[in-house]
């Protein structure tokens, strides 16, 4: 099977590669040359050709929590944002803490995605963070990075020893940034609208000391330490300082935490509850300016589906987070490229490519001769509404429905074939 993508814009930052041509996709892989006749030929003028996107952090809530989402629902919502590849979180039921649960999902994604999806391990037995989970064992089944998502490990030792383990198997550690002691039952950004609004507070300091106790352990062990949703102006400032000293450290930044304020939950609206909460317009500027010099390295969704009926409830019973797949490149390039420009399209395709490929050491994120053909066509220009109730994720939680947003996918591609294209 050949295909030939013609006339579009290929941005492949792994390349060094922004130039108008095309691309020959032969067998599922990427190919030299132009064929001068193809089985399928796609006209890509005005698009952007990318390599597929990836997405770091994503729950899939499969095994146990289906009503929320399941692997096919998450896959399919993935490609209609543009995502090629996800990686999923292990808080599911059972726990993704043995080399079992993480082979069930392997194999359930092998039947029913659309998508690549890439599992993670736990770092700690049932995520309780009091035990190890046998992470060899975990990265030998195939978990590309360990993390207790949704949960953060309290006992600095345990952690070190996590960290040292991973770096004899070769995988990153993702951490969900959380001091308990700190946050307590927090559950919006402490300041003028947890006061007003009496409900409980959650300081950036229970943030920021875990991203110091990760810098301090990432020199220590000389190993790579991701900290997941970044979402404080303190943090951002720890990391810069340390990655300028060679620390391996990086960062994340979810779109939610620099399209919003914590002006978003006046109204009690669930839908902007989220973990880490939404913080200042000062921390969200320092998000932004922490993205323009490159001391956050990677953009995520933290897509964290939740039935309707777990969502209306009062604010402080409900479930923290929100859908983000079908979202946040909308969001990013609206954002970042649109207004005003913080970054450019190709860093954005970068922090979606490139710099996730690179921590987690995949075969992907390139369009390299030989690679496999995972694609994303883009419209940087098209207008669009966000419709949750056009959403292929099996949730609709979302704080964005009707907003105008400008860039969108809309097509993409796995292994060569088109496994999603907007309906014009």
């Amino acid at each position: 099977m050949t295909t030939r993508i013609r006339n579009g814009r290929i941005i492949d930052p792994a390349n060094d590669r922004d130039e108008i041509g095309d691309l020959l996709i032969v067998d599922g892989k990427i190919a030299d040359g132009i064929a001068r006749e193809a089985d399928e030929e796609i006209d890509a003028s005005g698009l952007i050709v990318a390599p597929g996107l990836i997405d770091i952090h994503v729950h899939l809530r499969e095994p146990g929590f289906g009503w929320k989402e399941t692997i096919e629902s998450g896959a399919r919502a993935a490609a209609a944002g543009g995502f090629t590849t996800i990686v999923c979180m292990p808080n599911t039921s059972p726990v993704a803490d043995s080399p079992s649960t993480i082979a069930w999902i392997k194999q359930r994604a092998a039947q029913v995605a659309s998508v690549n999806v890439l599992p993670s391990g736990a770092i700690s037995r049932n995520i309780a963070g009091e035990e190890l989970a046998p992470i060899a064992a975990l990265a030998q089944s195939g978990a590309v990075a360990v993390t207790d998502d949704g949960k953060c490990i309290q006992n600095h030792e345990l952690m070190r020893r996590a960290v040292e383990y991973a770096r004899m198997v070769g995988i990153p550690v993702l951490d969900h940034c959380q001091d308990y002691h700190l946050v307590g039952d927090g559950v919006v950004n402490e300041g003028r609208w947890s006061t007003s609004l009496g409900l409980p507070g959650w300081p950036c300091a229970g943030e920021e000391m875990i991203v110091m106790r990760n810098i301090l352990l990432a020199e220590l062990c000389d190993h790579d330490i991701h900290c997941q949703h970044v979402s404080c102006a303190g943090s951002v400032r720890l990391m810069r300082e340390a990655r300028a000293r060679g620390v391996k450290i990086t960062g994340e930044v979810c779109p939610h935490h620099i399209a919003l304020t914590d002006d978003a939950v006046r109204n009690f609206d669930t839908n902007a509850k989220m973990n880490p909460p939404l913080r200042s317009q000062q921390d969200r500027d320092a998000l932004i300016e922490g993205i323009a010099d490159g001391t956050l390295t990677i953009l995520a969704s933290d897509h964290a589906p939740h039935a309707t009926f777990e969502k209306e409830v009062e604010f402080d019973r409900a479930p923290f987070g929100i859908v983000g797949l079908e979202t946040e490149l909308g969001l990013f390039l609206d954002l970042l490229v649109h207004k005003p420009r913080a970054i450019d399209l190709p860093r954005v395709i970068e922090m979606f490519t490139v710099e996730p490929a690179k921590l987690l050491k995949l075969n992907s994120g390139a369009l390299s001769a030989g690679a496999p053909a995972d694609v994303t066509l883009i419209d940087p220009d098209l207008e669009w509404t966000v419709q949750p109730e056009r959403f292929h994720s099996a949730s609709r939680n979302t704080p964005f429905s009707g907003w105008q947003l400008k860039g969108r996918a809309v097509r993409t591609i796995v292994s060569g074939r088109t496994v999603w294209q907007l309906e014009r």
